[in-house]
């Protein structure tokens, strides 16, 4: 065996660094972390100074044990993970569960996997560092102790299966908020008035150049009366002003910056870019891309500039070293850029590394090149029917391009101007033609949504979060499961909009049209981001603020510094926020969002909006109106549609449902919603609307192409002992149903092309487990006492009970047989205070 096991996170990390070092050093993978916070709400001793319980992840037992072994068989070994306080805490977790000392065991770092970086570092080795452990320690903490709290009391008072956290949801607030801009918005009309001259050079060659008036006019009235002005009018340039200007470049990327660039550039979305990023770290292409600092070694800045000399010459270098703008820029100590300046990009068959490699050479690259030279003319023109008012048209040359030779910065939400061109010659004092003029009714706009990038820039800006963190906190808010945030794609409302034209001394007026309100790939909170959000805000208005939440990552950098006491820093927010937390449970009402439209003529009923546990909804009688005899009316939304903004008339439009189609192999198709959802009803059975269908405008023949497909997805694909086995795929995945069971399908299996005799294991490991549920079932109460994954529980109707530890010990199965009906009663009246039900008597 090799005298020095090297340990770091990824295999793809390992196999790079394999490669640099002798046959002395093994290299091996923890496989990110080994372990975690047990679950449940027993992770952390609250009253022994908030001491966290780890636990080894089931999956990674295997690879501890191989950790294990090859650490007793080595003479040392080093610790190589990642640099940022997630791979300190790696590190000091392995120390943990390898038995090493963490004062002793050698520690390396590095920002880049090339040979003389990872050589380097085993030279100038360290230990562990506690304190910047410890930060990472009380984020992981504080953010379990925030989210576990937060979130079960969203499910008392919203909706089961919700999260909330200490950054999600202030993330969440934030997308909530841009929205609320949006709907306040009121846009109002304005006119803009540009003309086309034409001008002659000295040689008599007619030239057109476009100039714009740079006041609004404010109505139809004042613009047509404005131009009207301008027949017969004469025109001449009044003034030219050139200027020289400079562009400088942009500094190279941190993590933020190269999520947003790539956003603009590449279409990637957040998550997408961080994958590729990791795999060009981990294959040796790019330094350590999880920074908030813009600076560069000076060996990277060295082989920088000899590449552009070598590439464009002397004069297109220009070294220059950027202040980071973060408050903190600690994760790591350099910018992203390319381990070899000298290679402009890169083999490989994964398309997503060629591209997000050649953005980030471009841009590290460039912060070293020269700036742009320009020259920028400015051409006032005046008007002989308007003393005070004057055209402009703007031009610009670019003297030397500079860094514009290699890369050009995207911006988010650029003003739409007329890019500056080149402009003919002119003279001041010089008669100009009017070819054309035209003042073009337009509106004004309500701030733009977020897109993923832009969500984690404006993060940054409030201090909130840490590069490490953007990612995971975007994909969270966005999980299906929560239902906070989607990615919106619209295709917007036509618009008409006014023109008037002033050619050849003669005005008119013409009506078009336009697409607005259009919207891709922007971030647009549900009905459930808006109404969790507005609850967090009354209940927990400390947890989200912003200041707040950026002050408690500045007491984190101090707790990485050495110099606040973690579980200090955990109590004093601690014992506040529970006590919120608690008389939030105590008093809230539940939140619902719930907006009353008006009143149905026929029946004198209210007509109201709510969110209710099967999503928003419009209601028709509540609950105290239609009586026990009667049930109230509901309809979805459709998509688009939002329990704030829906109005009466299209809440009405949405209870025109269900609608009969024409027959279809001799069976009525019927388009309704049920509790789930919308639907497609074909004979007797019941087929869901795939996500984003509109079932009032679904067609007959798309109504069919569904069955079809559901009609396929049914069909039989093998028997078992003698019955069929059929396919599908429902809320949790795709699965089996065999015999009336359900049998999910594993991830390790692809659902398409799943093996029969995979299918007959999982079929009857499901049987057998099914035979083993239940040790005792009283079905006239629907009480049950089931084998769970951590011991015995009681189900009363869906809801799943636990059975309290006796001396600290969970009941076994045998001992939850001997439980008599009453003594289960007990606990459930323990645990679910009036629920048991009345009629139910005492004798077993």
């Amino acid at each position: 065996m090799s005298k020095n096991l090297l340990i770091v996170e990824s295999p793809a990390k390992a196999k790079t660094i394999e490669k640099f070092l002798g046959k002395d050093f093994k290299v091996k993978s923890s496989y990110g972390h080994i372990r975690d916070l047990e679950k449940g709400n027993n992770a952390i001793d609250i009253e022994n100074d908030f001491e966290p319980k780890y636990i080894i992840s089931p999956e990674k037992k295997k690879t501890v044990k191989d950790l294990k072994d090859s650490a007793k068989m080595s003479d040392v070994v080093w610790l190589a993970t990642d640099e940022d306080r997630e791979g300190e805490a790696i590190s000091w977790h392995l120390c943990e569960v390898l038995g090493l000392d963490p004062a002793k065991t050698k520690r390396i770092v590095f920002r880049e996997i090339t040979k003389p970086a990872i050589l380097r570092a085993i030279n100038e080795p360290r230990t562990v560092d506690i304190d910047v452990v410890n930060a990472q320690q009380a984020r992981r903490i504080l953010d379990r102790l925030v989210g576990f709290e937060l979130s079960e009391t969203l499910w008392r008072k919203v909706k089961g299966k919700l999260s909330a956290g200490r950054v999600q949801s202030v993330a969440v607030r934030l997308v909530a908020e841009k929205e609320r801009e949006i709907m306040a918005f009121t846009p109002e009309a304005f006119f803009k008035i540009q003309a086309i001259f034409n001008v002659k050079d000295e040689s008599g060659k007619v030239y057109e150049f476009k100039a714009d008036l740079p006041a609004k006019i404010d109505s139809k009235p004042a613009a047509r009366k404005w131009i009207d002005a301008c027949v017969g009018a004469t025109f001449k340039v009044d003034n030219i002003d050139v200027k020289p200007a400079t562009r400088k470049p942009a500094p190279p990327f941190t993590t933020s910056t190269l999520q947003q660039e790539a956003s603009r550039k590449l279409g990637f979305n957040v998550k997408r870019t961080m994958s590729a990023a990791q795999k060009l770290y981990e294959s040796g292409y790019i330094s350590y891309m999880r920074t908030d600092s813009t600076s560069l070694s000076e060996t990277a800045q060295t082989g920088i500039l000899e590449q552009i000399t070598k590439e464009f010459g002397k004069e297109y270098a220009m070294p220059r070293q950027y202040a980071s703008k973060s408050a903190n820029a600690q994760e790591a100590h350099e910018a992203i850029r390319p381990s070899y300046p000298e290679n402009a990009s890169i083999s490989d068959s994964d398309r997503d590394k060629v591209r997000l490699y050649d953005l980030i050479w471009k841009r590290a690259v460039a912060s070293q090149m020269a700036d742009a030279k320009l020259e920028r003319t400015q051409v006032s023109i005046s008007v002989s029917a308007h003393k005070n008012d004057f055209f402009v048209a703007k031009g610009e040359v670019i003297k030397f391009d500079g860094f514009l030779k290699l890369y050009i910065e995207n911006l988010d939400d650029e003003p739409e101007e007329e890019g500056a061109t080149i402009l003919p010659p002119m003279k001041e004092g010089q008669a100009l033609d009017l070819n054309t003029m035209t003042g073009t009714e337009r509106y004004s706009k309500p701030p733009a949504r977020y897109t993923e990038a832009g969500l984690v820039k404006k993060l940054e800006e409030l201090g909130i979060g840490r590069p490490s963190t953007y990612a995971p906190t975007i994909t969270k808010i966005m999980e299906e499961d929560r239902g906070y945030v989607i990615r919106g794609n619209r295709p917007g409302e036509e618009r008409a909009y006014a023109v008037i034209t002033l050619a050849k001394d003669k005005v008119a007026e013409e009506q078009k049209t336009e697409m607005t309100g259009a919207i891709s790939n922007r971030l647009v909170p549900t009905d459930m981001g808006l109404l969790v959000t507005d609850f967090l805000n009354e209940h927990f208005s400390v947890i989200m603020d912003y200041n707040f939440t950026a002050d408690i990552e500045k007491k984190f950098d101090i707790i990485a510094d050495g110099k606040l006491v973690w579980n200090k820093m955990i109590r004093d927010f601690y014992t506040p926020f529970h006590k919120t937390v608690e008389e939030t449970r105590e008093n809230a009402e539940r939140a619902r969002g719930r907006r009353d439209l008006g009143v149905e003529k026929e029946s004198g009923h209210t007509i109201l909006t709510q969110m209710t546990r099967f999503g928003p909804v419009v209601q028709i009688g509540t609950r105290e109106e239609v009586g026990e005899e009667e049930k109230p009316r509901f309809a979805n939304l459709r998509p688009g549609q939002s329990i704030e903004t829906i109005t009466l008339e299209e809440a009405l439009e949405l209870f025109k449902l269900p609608r009969t189609l024409a027959p279809y192999k001799d069976q009525e198709v019927l388009i309704g919603v049920g509790r789930f959802g919308p639907y497609v009803k074909f004979g007797e059975q019941f087929v869901s609307l795939p996500k984003g269908e509109d079932p009032l405008e679904l067609s007959q023949e798309r109504a069919i192409e569904i069955i079809e497909a559901k009609l396929h997805e049914d069909r039989p694909v093998a028997t078992y002992k003698g019955k069929e086995i059929t396919k599908g795929k429902g809320r949790f995945g795709p699965f089996l149903k065999y015999d009336g069971i359900f049998v999910n399908i594993p991830k390790r299996y692809d659902p398409e092309t799943i093996s029969d005799n995979d299918m007959f294991e999982l079929i009857a490991a499901k049987v057998e487990k099914e035979a083993n549920r239940y040790i005792q079932q009283w079905e006239k109460e629907k009480i049950s006492l089931e084998n769970g994954r951590w011991g015995p529980f009681i189900r009363k109707g869906k809801k799943a009970i636990n059975i309290p530890k006796i001396n600290g010990e969970r009941l076994t199965s045998e001992e939850a047989k001997l439980l008599t009906l009453e003594e289960v009663l007990e606990i459930i009246e323990g645990k679910m205070p009036d629920s048991v039900v009345k009629k139910v008597g005492t004798a077993q």
